[in-house]
């Protein structure tokens, strides 16, 4: 059996694997990223920033981060304040410490205001995700029987891919989809044969 099955059905004619995403593409180059991050210490350069312009309050810090006991409480005041955003503060045991915002005109364009805290924060963890090695891809494989055309004395047991899918970021979340998807492929199976 091999090492990285997660789960294989009661039958055993479905399983699915569970292995590292080595090609997943960093999430802050997405298009779609509507959080702006300002990256406050990078430990000597040990770690890359996050984004490399820091979005429209870059300037902002620049004025604030000299005092280094109080900025980050000024900077995420003068968001809040001046213009109704919200700053999350990141410090990943290894990685860049950084501060995600947006501004008010962001925060209402992307839920009224409602949720933004868990906007951003779902942004910094997939960040954070990824940094960390912690994308994944799930397989699907189902067991096929094959036997040798005009000897079907000879024969042996494979598995083949019917589905997958990359980039799922964390491990729980990683191990729900694949759980589902191999829920899914035992139901269909199980409906065509009964």
């Amino acid at each position: 059996m091999s090492d990285d099955v997660l789960t294989t059905t009661d039958d055993g004619r479905f399983r699915v694997r569970l292995v590292r995403d080595e090609y997943a593409e960093n999430p802050r180059n997405d298009r779609e990223t509507l959080v702006h991050v300002i990256t406050i210490d990078t430990h000597l350069g040990h770690y890359h920033p996050v984004d490399k312009d820091g979005g429209p309050f870059a300037e902002a810090w620049e004025r604030l981060k000299w005092n280094r006991w109080t900025g980050v409480d000024l900077f995420t005041r003068y968001v809040s304040i001046m213009h109704g955003g919200l700053v999350l503060e990141s410090s990943p045991e290894r990685g860049p410490r950084s501060l995600w915002y947006v501004t008010g005109e962001e925060a209402r364009a992307i839920d009224g205001g409602l949720l933004t805290e868990g906007y951003v924060e779902a942004e910094m963890q997939e960040y954070e995700a990824w940094a960390n090695g912690d994308v994944w891809t799930f397989i699907v494989e189902e067991r096929v029987l094959w036997t040798r055309d005009g000897d079907s004395d000879v024969s042996m047991e494979t598995w083949e891919e019917v589905d997958s899918c990359s980039g799922l970021y964390g491990k729980p979340y990683a191990r729900s989809q694949a759980r589902e998807a191999l829920t899914f492929y035992a139901a269909r199976d199980a409906a065509l044969c009964g």
